[in-house]
Formats: C-alpha cells, sequence, structure tokens
C-alpha cells in the first residue's frame, strides 16, 4: 500500500489562489446543501503552553471524498521561529479507509482560509467596493487580501501596526502581488473607514467598535477560532447581517460565541451560514447599506476540497514521494 507523501514544497507548486477559491466556494455550496458530514473541530488545550490542538475530520459525499486535519495553533511560536499554525491533512479513500496521501497542511490553511474570505467578500460585499481595511497584518492577512484581489478590483489599503517594520513588510511582499494604494494609518478606527474590512487577530478584547463601521461596510471576522476570542464589539453585530461558516461550530468557537453566551446576541440573530447564500437557499446582501458580517471558524471540509484539488493535480503531474505503509 502506497501513500503520496507531499510536502509543503510540492503543495506550493499546484496551489495557487485561483484554484484555492474554486475549491472552497464548492465546499461551502455542499455543506449549504447539507451534502457533508463534518463533525465540530475538537480540541486539546495545552495551557501550559499556550496553545492547542485540533481534529477536523469531514465526508463530502458527492464528491466521494474523506479525510483529517491535524492543526495547532500556538501564538508564542513566533518567537520560536515556527509558525503560529501548522497542519497536517490526511486523504482517506471511501471505499476501503486505506490512506492516501498525506501532505502539508500549513500553507493549505493559509490558502484556504483566506480563499473563504474571498468568497464571503465575493457574496455578501457591495459590488463597487474599492478600499480594504485590515486589523492585523500577519501571515492570515496577507492572504486574505491575496484572495480579496482576486474578485474585487482594489483601489486602496488601508493598515496599521505599533511596530512600523511590520507594516514596512507587508507592504513591500502586497505590492508585488496586488496592484493598488497602501495608506499606513495610526489607529484602527481609521483603518476602519473602508469597504470591506478584514480583521484577523487573536484578541479576546474587541478593538472594533461599533461606532466605527459605516452603514454598507463588509466585515470579514477571521481571528476568533477559539472560546472566549472576539475582535468585534458585540453592539456591531447586533446592529448587522450575521452569515457564519457553520451554526454550530462558531456558536462554541467563532466570532460569535461571547455575544451569544453573554446574551448580548442570540441564535436568531444569526441570519444564514454563508453555504446556504451560495447554494441559492438564502439570499445575501439584502441592500446597499447594510452592515455584513462573516464569521470564519474554518471547516474541515475547506480543508478537504482543497486537499482533494491538490492530491489529484500532483498525481497528473507526477509529485511528490510515494511512501510504502505496510
Amino acid at each position: 500500500m502506497d501513500i503520496l507523501w507531499l510536502t509543503q514544497s510540492d503543495v506550493k507548486s499546484v496551489l495557487d489562489m485561483p484554484l484555492t477559491l474554486d475549491a472552497v466556494e464548492s465546499g461551502f455550496k455542499e455543506h449549504g446543501l447539507k451534502k457533508v458530514q463534518m463533525p465540530s473541530k475538537l480540541y486539546l488545550y495545552f495551557d501550559k503552553h499556550n496553545g492547542d490542538l485540533r481534529t477536523m475530520p469531514s465526508f463530502m459525499e458527492e464528491k466521494d471524498i474523506a479525510g483529517v486535519k491535524i492543526v495547532n495553533v500556538h501564538p508564542d511560536n513566533r518567537e520560536k521561529g515556527l509558525p503560529t499554525v501548522m497542519g497536517l491533512v490526511v486523504l482517506n479513500s471511501t471505499e476501503t479507509g486505506e490512506p492516501l496521501a498525506v501532505m502539508d497542511g500549513t500553507f493549505l490553511t493559509d490558502m484556504r482560509t483566506g480563499a473563504a474570505g474571498g468568497v464571503a467578500a465575493k457574496h455578501l460585499a457591495r459590488s463597487d467596493s474599492k478600499v480594504v481595511g485590515m486589523v492585523g497584518i500577519g501571515g492570515q492577512a496577507r492572504t486574505q487580501l491575496m484572495a480579496l484581489a482576486e474578485v474585487m478590483d482594489i483601489e486602496e489599503v488601508k493598515i496599521s501596526s505599533r511596530t512600523p517594520g511590520h507594516c514596512d513588510s507587508f507592504e513591500k511582499e502586497m505590492q508585488a502581488l496586488v496592484n493598488c494604494d497602501f495608506t499606513r494609518e495610526d489607529t484602527v478606527k481609521d483603518v476602519c473607514n473602508c469597504d470591506i474590512l478584514v480583521t484577523t487577530t487573536p484578541v479576546r478584547i474587541p478593538l472594533v467598535k461599533s461606532e466605527w463601521i459605516q452603514d454598507g461596510t463588509h466585515i470579514n471576522a477571521i481571528g476568533a477560532d477559539a472560546m472566549g476570542k472576539q475582535e468585534l464589539e458585540s453592539a456591531l453585530l447586533k446592529r448587522s447581517k450575521v452569515f457564519v461558516d457553520d451554526i454550530e461550530q462558531a456558536s462554541h468557537s467563532g466570532e460569535v460565541n461571547v455575544p451569544l453566551s453573554s446574551g448580548d446576541l442570540l441564535s436568531s440573530d444569526i441570519y444564514a451560514e454563508l453555504g446556504e447564500v451560495i447554494a441559492g437557499i438564502k439570499p445575501g446582501r439584502g441592500n446597499h447599506d447594510e452592515i455584513t458580517i462573516f464569521d470564519s471558524t474554518g471547516l474541515a471540509v475547506q480543508d478537504l476540497v482543497t486537499a482533494d484539488m491538490v492530491y489529484r493535480k500532483a498525481l497528473e503531474k507526477g509529485i511528490g514521494q510515494k511512501m510504502e505503509l505496510f
């Protein structure tokens, strides 16, 4: 029994943002049509190490593909020269259960999370959106901006950081990928004056106040991915049209988890899952003035459909190393 082993370099050689956007959008649609088996993420918390480990299994029934991602989040890894997020994806045969491929999930996670934001903006943001504001300019902000550049014509990106060097490196790297102006703002409040706001921070005390957000803004809330995390003031969620990737998962680990637990937000205040919009089951933005929020927690089906595409591309191109299991 041979397993295809794909390193991060292998994955990078076949995975680009347009392909990832297509894969992730199809995964959302199947999820919206209820054609997937996908338990919520399971967490192991390593409190003394300020980190956690998550398992994310899924099965897409019509595509007949299955697998699991194992991924960690350790914010202190930056000081150790390691990525904050590292992942491994295993694809399995649905016929026999045998493992077909094992691949790096770190780059794949960055790309599919960025693509989720791009798909959300495509379906929920105003069509005339031109200005992007970014709260957080770390690694995830980069793929978020890459995805947005594929689905809209960006004229300006607003960024801010307490460390000027972070703005320098972000602007230098992204100018090579996105043809637009970059404006450095003094405060988060200034960054919020935009058409599409992207938040990618791990905070537990909200950074974005409701009063700073203009009517018609779309927000991709990416950073809250565990219990207790919250980037947006609860009052902002209350006055907005809220979309989640998965209601059960978002309720305990997404942007909505804190206001739901405190009673500041009700389950009935969550309008829809993004997959339902893509599948045509529910409408998205209703008018020009609505504030729309996409609460992204990251779905196992996003990893699965992207990994399956990587696997098939690798087989076509003869990429990767076959390894004997038994």
